[in-house]
């Protein structure tokens, strides 16, 4: 879990303004940053089915949301890619 140091270092990289935690960059960063703690806690509880279905939940909403940026603003898309690192090459 993120503790909220982390999420206010994460929130200052992606904000579009001071105060900004809704913009949809944001969210993919908060995102991001939870799907990459839990991966960690995977490794060590390979069982833990329902913290799985969490997990797959929170990857989904991620990629709606890239869905959206992507068809908003293609430039914006391309640099998330790159500074999260989602992908070798952005489409």
């Amino acid at each position: 879990m993120l503790d909220n140091l982390a999420k206010k270092g994460v929130m200052g990289d992606f904000q579009r303004q001071e105060g900004d935690t809704g913009s949809p960059e944001v969210q993919v960063a908060l995102l991001t940053a939870r799907i990459n703690d839990l991966q960690a806690h995977f490794k060590a509880h390979k069982k833990d089915v329902h913290s799985r279905l969490g997990l797959m939940k929170m990857v989904a909403k991620r990629r709606k949301l890239m869905k959206y940026i992507k068809r908003d603003n293609l430039e914006l898309y391309r640099d998330l890619l790159k500074r999260l690192s989602l992908r070798d090459s952005a489409n």
